[in-house]
């Protein structure tokens, strides 16, 4: 299923503040920490808690949050299915990266270890 360009401007325009506290919520929910949710944040893109939260005061869009992204290198062993989407079937970059900040969040969530979701080549 390839996403439409409606969805990626879409998904684009989004703010990760307002998509952030989802996150929390579904981490915490399943007994994982805000802490292990940073750390994940943190191996995808490289941004630490002060960036966090500075590009949150800031209202970035997912455009803006990924623009200055250091995507960790073995980002592209992130597959599978996350919101209807295969993975590895996305072809618009951005909407590919906020798939895979999903896709680890919702491994995060379901309990997957830690050395499994930070990938290793």
């Amino acid at each position: 299923m390839s996403t439409t360009p409606e969805h990626d401007a879409r998904i684009a325009k989004m703010t990760f503040a307002s998509v952030y506290p989802h996150y929390v919520t579904k981490v915490e929910k399943k007994g994982r920490t805000k802490k292990e949710l940073h750390q994940v944040i943190e191996w995808l893109t490289g941004y630490d808690d002060k960036k966090l939260q500075d590009l949150m005061d800031e209202n970035a869009t997912f455009e803006t949050f990924f623009k200055d992204a250091k995507l960790n290198p073995n980002a592209h062993l992130i597959t599978g299915v996350i919101c209807g989407y295969r993975i590895e079937g996305i072809e618009t970059p951005l909407t590919k990266q906020v798939r895979y900040l999903d896709k680890l969040v919702d491994e995060l969530a379901k309990g997957k270890k830690m050395e499994k979701i930070l990938r290793k080549a």
